[in-house]
């Protein structure tokens, strides 16, 4: 659309004339642009007064200094805490089990708020006396080295809690207080936001974001003070930063904690921050800053100054002169036993690095970095690969130079960007012909298969494009005399746009058709690029004039200085603004959350500081796009101005729910409710409360089951066992009778599956095969602008002029669909949006692995740098929707053994179920001689959907032991034998009467509906022949291997699930029964002859034992008669006096003995 080409909306205000003579027309242009500010804004300056006099104010607070007024600690201890355990010793008749470890974090969020005018002490006092509640919302970073750590998108929401201070006070109600809420740590991430926003009650304060980062490069030394162990803390002084030129500011993208900044003229130091220079420091690095010159590394003279710094996750590059160091921060959240470095590393020792280039997105786990060489290995680069703290660089290319590789005898690589998605290399080129003729080429090479292939050669001059917005270089164009120069390359793989910048600006969407962005003049050179990667893009020339494009247009605006930001600064100093100055220094220009800041060096008669602050990219823009005019209406001067906007009102309407998409899991973990009528907490309290929120997360982590329960949720198992007392826990509160006098309420304590849908696009979507993301935009027309168009027959269609235009990074994957519904009643028009993924771009991966970077643009025709919308936080550009969107199995998925559902499959299918008889509900049981029928589940973690996995997959037993114990891994040629339906050797474990396979037909493909797996167990395979451990029939564990890859066409995801299986019931081999039948026999006869025989011989034997009694019996009378004999016969011829006796006895003998005969006769017959 041409300026002036929309519709026109005029206010009218009677024109302000001084009482004396006529106004210069100079001032009365810049009294009415002022004006015309103000006019725009009232609004704004009514938010300000009404909701931003207000604002969060948040520091760290070690676990130990929990309630006392106390600065800000530095992030530094990374361990967990134990105390935290023993206070959950003495909650007994609670939801918690004691049994179970607790452990605290390091640190509490402290949280304020202050108003200007007011103290913030009664401040604090009186949110709390209405209620007012801050929600936290803690968001940690997903880690770079995805192959250590899970990939997830995790959240947890808290609710501070109110705790008085420690300090003594005169009475309790003038104590000072603030709100604590623990400041969880993870695994893996050490870049953590942390929102705050309101519960609703009270004062209204806007929500609030700050970065809490964990700082790897300090200590504490022995008197507990903080010391970095990079180098020495300096003083800022003025010479550090007046008068100097700004400097890019480079890092890893969305993961690096602690960003450094160097430049700073003839000193080893650098600018460090772990608060994206909330707060700052000046460091002197402990580098040995020497400098040697050799006939391969010339080098005109010495200089201190840290000319490139890059930050990646935790590690610090820095160059100074030709020399590179690095520099490892303790980071053991990250790294477990790596304690980091203890002095600066230099590599690439026998290099000579002209400049290092950065890579601001990782992959495959690892972060890079390039270094271009000079001097004897001219044409050669070097790449870095940063992994888990261990650093390493290869030279490349492999097998000839970049000179060799484009046949040119001399070439110098000037700048390299690395596009890791296809593992290729742009290298701008600079190439020299005969000692006269310079050119530029862009050169690309491939790692793969170390290939260069020239790209594109940029043109010598700088063409004439004749009033034009944008050229496209086709190679017939006229040009000028002014030389093209170019300097750098900024690549976005969001939406594939590659910039070539220097005195010109070219840009390319597929790295070989170029358009020459006319807007940027000629005669100015860009120093630096800086890419919010969302979309916006800000420029920064040699004489530190700031541009700015909006991706998707072709139109450059200048933005400082401007006539625009005149206007601003005007209204900035009549609200007395502190952070601007007559005499200013930019430092550096970079993106956070897609806000545009400089770091500035502020001079004035007061303070000299290093401040931040957000360059106002759409008050700017506002200011200078308005046009107006002063016309006379009567005896009125009146002023009229136009926008150019072609709609007055955009809104997004039917979002879907945001977490299918963002695959952001959340986390809810409110305090326990405290017994103690004023509400304030407790050390012991916050103590339970860190312990609560640990267990949270560590259920979080642990929740990775094989099995899948039969409730899906990682909180289920928690409160298993206690929801059934819950009532009785809240009798005890009631009462005021918990132990410990809190409270824990189970329903505080859980995972959030329903999010709404905002009001904005989100910042990033996943889109699985096949899968759509749909929305509705709604525009209120400016003025009347439809119009009727004819069709077929007499019937006329009616159109808007408001046209709305859908880029796609890249159409061969993704597709759009756009209808539209003119509303004449509401001058408005309904613009429904389908983006939808074409299902055949990528192979399978992993959950969260190997995902495609693209994106969709929505613009609404002619809106670009013309629309604003309203908002608290002041203008916000309107009718350019950029949203980033990841193409593959989105993270969060995963596949899982639906143990409930086969177990009463299996009781149906086969009539009955025999479990094992050492029950283990854990590992349920399956007998083998049953057809076994597996089913499986996908699980998504982030909306907490389970349902039947109804995909294809393949079924491997890949390791197996008759115990727990002895299990052992197969190798693949076991796996194929044990597996595979083409074994001829007798091994196979299992079978099925499924007759597909995979495409060499090696193994057998499963299904939601296939027919079972009947056990086998043939004669070679390890389950044969199972010797049983008892008398029970033998057992045997498998490692079953369960994999989608290769076979199911429905998603992207490559599910891979391995669970043991516990099988009972095998048969013994023929060999081992035969031989136990024989031993069975044997043992069985040998008992039933023992008993014939025992039942045989047992009367002879009692005979035997009869007579032998008897004549023992016999023998032993006889003799005692002999000898009794002898002793009367000795009595009797000594006295003589009594032989009547003796007869009596020997005549009673004799009657004994005679009956004991007839006894044994009758025995014996």
């Amino acid at each position: 659309m041409k300026p002036g080409a929309g519709s026109s909306h005029a206010e009218r205000c009677p024109a302000m004339t001084p009482a004396g003579p006529a106004w210069p027309r100079l001032r009365v242009l810049w009294a009415l642009w002022s004006l015309l500010a103000v006019l725009l804004s009232p609004w704004r300056l009514g938010a300000i007064k009404d909701n931003q006099e207000c604002t969060w104010q948040v520091v760290l607070n070690q676990f130990e200094t929990v309630g006392k007024n106390y600065g800000n600690d530095r992030f530094l201890n990374q361990e967990l805490l134990n105390s935290v355990n023993s206070v959950f010793g003495l909650l007994v008749d609670s939801p918690v089990d004691p049994n179970e470890k607790y452990m605290g974090f390091p640190y509490y969020l402290k949280i304020n708020y202050s108003c200007k005018g007011e103290a913030s002490e009664a401040l604090v006092r009186k949110g709390h006396l209405m209620g007012l509640k801050p929600v936290v919302l803690v968001t940690f970073q997903s880690p770079v080295n995805i192959n250590h750590w899970k990939l997830e998108h995790l959240q947890i929401q808290m609710e501070a809690a109110p705790l008085r201070s420690k300090e003594q006070c005169s009475a309790e109600e003038m104590c000072v207080m603030s709100w604590y809420a623990p400041m969880p740590i993870k695994n893996g991430s050490v870049v953590m936001h942390v929102d705050v926003s309101s519960n609703g009650l009270g004062p209204f304060i806007p929500s609030k974001r700050f970065q809490i980062n964990i700082n790897g490069f300090l200590k504490r030394e022995q008197d507990d003070k903080l010391t970095f162990t990079v180098g020495n803390e300096l003083n800022l002084l003025p010479q550090h930063f007046v008068n100097s030129s700004s400097r890019p500011l480079w890092y890893t993208v969305g993961q690096t904690p602690v960003l450094i900044l160097g430049g700073i003229p003839e000193e080893k130091s650098i600018l460090l921050t772990d608060t994206s220079f909330k707060d700052f420091f000046l460091v002197e690095l402990s580098i040995d800053s020497c400098w040697v010159g050799s006939s391969y590394c010339p080098k005109a003279s010495f200089s201190a100054t840290i000319y490139d710094a890059i930050a990646t996750e935790s590690t610090l590059f820095i160059r100074q002169n030709q020399l590179v160091y690095y520099f490892t921060g303790t980071y053991s959240i990250l790294h477990q036993n790596d304690h980091g470095s203890e002095n600066w590393v230099r590599v690439l020792t026998n290099e000579c690095i002209k400049k290092l280039c950065p890579v601001y997105f990782h992959g495959n786990g690892s972060e890079y970095i390039m270094a271009l060489t000079a001097g004897k290995h001219e044409g050669y680069f070097h790449f870095g690969t940063i992994t888990d703290g261990r650093v390493s660089f290869k030279m490349l290319p492999r097998q000839q130079s970049v000179c060799e590789g484009i046949q040119v005898v001399i070439c110098s690589i000037t700048w390299a960007t690395y596009i890791e998605s296809d593992s290729l290399l742009l290298l701008l080129v600079e190439v020299e012909e005969n000692g006269a003729r310079k050119y530029f080429q862009v050169v690309s090479y491939d790692m793969g298969t170390d290939k260069l292939a020239i790209l594109y050669t940029i043109p010598e001059f700088i063409p004439d494009t004749r009033g034009l917005e944008f050229l496209m270089i086709l190679g017939t164009e006229s040009y000028t005399n002014f030389s093209m120069v170019p300097k750098g390359m900024s690549y976005n793989p969001y939406n594939n746009l590659l910039f070539i910048w220097g005195n010109f600006l070219l840009q390319s969407y597929d790295n070989e058709n170029f358009i020459y962005l006319a807007d940027f003049p000629k005669e100015l050179s860009i120093k630096y690029l800086v890419n919010s990667f969302h979309g916006d893009t800000a420029i920064v020339t040699e004489t530190e004039e700031i541009w700015y494009l909006l991706e998707g247009s072709y139109r450059v605006y200048k933005l400082f200085p401007s006539k625009g930001w005149e206007v601003y600064i005007s209204l900035q100093m009549m609200q007395q603004s502190s952070l601007h100055a007559p005499n200013e220094t930019m430092v550096t220009l970079f993106y956070q959350e897609n806000n545009l800041y400089q770091l500035v060096y502020l001079v004035n008669s007061q303070q000299n500081r290093l401040v931040k602050r957000r360059v106002p990219v759409e008050q700017l823009l506002m200011y200078q796009q308005l046009s107006y005019s002063l016309e006379q209406q009567g005896s009125h001067v009146t002023l009229s101005f136009t926008n150019l906007c072609p709609f007055t009102v955009m809104r997004l309407r039917d979002l879907p729910d945001p977490q299918i998409y963002t695959r952001q899991e959340r986390y809810q973990a409110k305090p326990p409710r405290v017994l103690e009528p004023s509400g304030f907490h407790t050390e012991n309290s916050l103590a339970v409360y860190q312990g609560l929120v640990y267990y949270l997360l560590w259920l979080h982590s642990q929740y990775d089951k094989p099995y899948a329960d039969s409730v899906h949720d990682s909180t289920w198992r928690w409160w298993e066992n206690k929801k059934q007392d819950q009532d009785y826990y809240f009798y005890l509160a009631s009462n005021w009778q918990s132990a410990g006098n809190v409270h824990i309420d189970m329903e505080n304590y859980k995972k959030i599956y329903d999010l709404n849908a905002g009001y904005e696009l989100p910042d990033r979507i996943f889109l699985d095969k096949g899968s759509s993301y749909r929305f509705s935009i709604f525009l209120t027309v400016r003025g009347h602008s439809f119009k009727s168009h004819p069709e077929l027959g007499n019937s006329f269609q009616l159109q808007s002029q408001v046209d709305l235009g859908v880029v796609l990074a890249d159409p061969s994957c993704t597709e759009a669909v756009v209808k539209q519904k003119v509303l004449t009643n509401r001058n408005s028009v309904l613009f429904w949006v389908i983006l939808r993924d074409k299902s055949f771009c990528l192979n399978q991966g992993v959950s969260g692995h190997h995902l495609m970077k693209t994106s969709m643009l929505v613009k609404v025709v002619g809106s670009a740098g013309y629309c604003f919308q309203n908002t608290i936080q002041g203008p916000r550009m309107q009718g350019n929707l950029m949203m980033p969107v990841f193409i593959g199995c989105p993270p969060g998925k995963r596949l899982a053994f639906d143990i409930t559902h086969t177990l009463e499959y299996n009781r149906l299918q086969n009539k009955h179920y025999f479990d094992c008889v050492q029950l283990d509900p854990k590992m349920p049981c399956f007998l083998f001689r049953d057809i076994f029928y597996p089913f499986f589940l996908i699980q998504d973690l982030v909306t907490g959907d389970s349902g039947s996995f109804q995909g294809s997959y393949v079924l491997k037993v890949v390791g197996g032991g008759p115990t727990l114990d002895t299990i052992r891994e197969y190798s693949e040629e076991e796996i194929y034998r044990f597996n595979s339906p083409l074994d001829n050797t007798d091994s196979l474990i299992w079978t099925t009467r499924n007759t597909t396979t995979t495409k060499d037909s090696a193994f057998n493909i499963m299904s939601y509906q296939s027919s079972g797996i009947e056990w086998l167990c043939l004669e070679n395979s390890p389950c044969h022949d199972t010797v049983p451990q008892g008398i029970f029939a033998p057992e045997f564990f498998f490692k079953v291997l369960v994999s989608n890859r290769g076979v199911d066409k429905t998603t992207y995801c490559d599910y891979q699930l391995i669970f043991l299986l516990h099988i009972h019931g095998l048969p013994l081999s023929a060999k081992r029964a035969f031989f136990i039948l024989i031993v069975s026999t044997i043992v069985f006869l040998s008992l039933i002859f023992l008993y014939i025989i025992v039942c045989l011989l047992l009367p002879l034997m009692v005979k035997g034992c009869t007579i032998l009694r008897w004549k023992i019996n016999n023998i032993l009378t006889t003799e005692s008669y002999y000898t009794h004999s002898s002793s009367s016969g000795v009595g009797s011829s000594t006295s003589g006096t009594k032989p009547s006796v003796s007869s009596r006895i020997s005549s009673k003998v004799l009657e004994d003995k005679a009956e004991t005969e007839t006894i044994m006769k009758r025995t014996l017959t």
